[in-house]
């Protein structure tokens, strides 16, 4: 199956856009539970600064990955700014100058992103953050990978290990952040960052998933089902947006 041309970049970008900004009240309503209920007013704030800086500019997939990340480092406040500035550069640094993305380059873009949060803030599974999604996603492609998936095999194993690892914050306490002083009563609900992650992993299989321009497009434009709050789905038919109200 086709690899992804890094000359696409634009794609990408356009449909994390698209993604948190469709995402943006029901980010704040999952961080509302035991969170200020910011998260998806600062994420969907700074992706708007992404696509207007972005503009008509066809863009690498590294150049794009690149701009996410230096926008969202310098233009978000709190915790999550660094937290998804560090993920999305160190995956742009990985495919800096690759002509395509591959399943083995998309793995060393996965895992750059993950060690580089864990140097960041040292987060682990059971921790109740972002890296209950990424840690399960990045395993899952590696693993699948290494049986001789292709990249968009290994990315649909990705989408799913991520949506369960979301789904698993429910049952933890929160260990980090400011949710950790809640204790018990944070035990009940979804973790903010790890219901982004899952949604800006799964943008990713949807875009990446195959290599023609249109089919790609097509690919990441997201649909309007509902994504619940406590239940396991099936990633391949996942939806990256939640129905207005």
């Amino acid at each position: 199956m086709a690899n992804f041309p890094n000359s696409e970049g634009r794609k990408v970008v356009l449909a994390q856009i698209q993604t948190i900004l469709e995402n943006k009240a029901y980010l704040s309503e999952v961080d509302g539970k035991i969170g200020d209920g910011d998260h998806g007013i600062n994420m969907a704030k700074g992706f708007q600064l992404i696509r207007d800086r972005l503009g008509d500019k066809e863009v690498t997939l590294s150049d794009g990955l690149g701009l996410i990340g230096k926008t969202l480092m310098t233009e978000i406040g709190g915790s999550m700014g660094p937290i998804y500035g560090t993920f999305f550069i160190q995956m742009s640094l990985k495919c800096k100058n690759e002509p395509e993305t591959d399943a083995r380059l998309f793995g060393e873009m996965l895992k750059a992103a993950r060690e580089g949060l864990h140097d960041l803030g040292g987060a682990t599974v059971g921790d109740k953050t972002l890296m209950d999604a990424v840690i399960p996603a990045e395993e899952a492609y590696q693993a699948a990978v290494n049986k001789g998936a292709s990249l968009q095999e290994a990315l649909k194993e990705m989408a799913v290990a991520a949506e369960k690892g979301k789904d698993s914050t429910v049952d933890l306490v929160a260990k980090i952040g400011r949710s950790a002083r809640l204790g018990e009563r944070s035990r009940g609900v979804l973790d903010a960052g790890a219901t982004s992650a899952a949604l800006i992993l799964q943008t990713f299989s949807k875009v990446l998933v195959t290599s023609d321009a249109e089919s790609s497009s097509s690919r990441a434009e997201t649909t309007r089902r509902e994504i619940p709050i406590a239940r396991s789905a099936n990633p391949a038919d996942v939806s990256t947006a939640r129905p207005r109200e």
